[in-house]
């Protein structure tokens, strides 16, 4: 099963990580964290890698719900959105995670209709992209 929902734009970096920001903040997510792996990797190992950064999205009143219903659903919270540098030129990747493929770990039915809400809100995210 395929863990994420993805797309490819044609525009710079900053602009994508910019627009993939405002597309979140429209479907309710507010931005916990952002994960320059390009920047960290470059401080901890002193190497050189693409443009890669982890935006770790969270809905509030999803969250609350499934922490509610899952004592440990914490784990497996915010729900990440990766954009990185494409191997073609002037094209990034935007990747979501599918919250009902990783989901299917947790053996508990009241956490699966909060997994297909928070995934058509990332489907929604990454199709107005």
């Amino acid at each position: 099963m395929k863990y994420y929902i993805e797309t490819t734009l044609e525009t710079d970096f900053d602009s994508a990580v910019e627009k993939v920001k405002e597309e979140l903040k429209k479907e309710g997510f507010g931005v916990l964290s952002e994960i320059d792996i390009h920047d960290k990797l470059k401080e901890k190992l002193d190497v050189d890698f693409k443009k890669y950064k982890i935006i770790g999205a969270c809905n509030p009143p999803k969250a609350f719900e499934a922490l509610k219903a899952e004592d440990h659903i914490g784990l497996m919270l915010p729900c990440n959105v990766v954009v990185q540098e494409s191997s073609h030129s002037n094209k990034i990747n935007v990747s979501a995670i599918d919250p009902v493929a990783s989901m299917m770990a947790v053996n508990n039915a009241a956490i699966e209709p909060i997994a297909h809400e928070i995934k058509a809100k990332l489907t929604h995210v990454i199709r107005q992209l």
